[in-house]
């Protein structure tokens, strides 16, 4: 998977947004306001990378097993993993992952908006 394709996966997701509130060169993406995801269009140490929220203990067990997937850089280390986007992270792994941030933003929103979320259409 590279970046456009990264990039295509996370708009495709239903009620995204996409913005840049960080700078011209971190791509933002949230539902309901809340992020879920946030990549550099500019590589850093030759490599793109792509943060995502995830379930700590989930987090610790793709940090063992995949090289690419390492603490969250410039968040919350517990609760967000950067994935090294073109690494030994299959790209059915990365969609699931990048699924799961989504749910983990969910879950943690009250009832009405995660009901809100639900009744959002989905995107075609």
């Amino acid at each position: 998977m590279n970046i456009e394709e990264v990039r295509e996966t996370c708009i495709a997701i239903k009620g995204a947004t996409e913005s840049f509130p960080f700078g011209d060169d971190v791509l933002v993406y949230k539902v309901m306001d809340k992020m879920f995801a946030y990549m550099g269009l500019e590589p850093k140490d030759g490599e793109f990378w792509l943060n995502l929220k995830c379930d700590p203990e989930k987090a610790i067990e793709l940090r063992e097993q995949f090289n690419g997937v390492k603490p969250g850089y410039h968040s919350n280390k517990k609760y967000w993993n950067t994935v090294v986007i073109e690494s030994d992270v299959p790209d059915t792994i990365i969609e699931e992952l990048i699924n799961h941030s989504v749910d983990e933003v969910i879950k943690k929103l009250p009832k009405v908006k995660q009901n809100q979320y639900h009744n959002i259409p989905d995107k075609e």
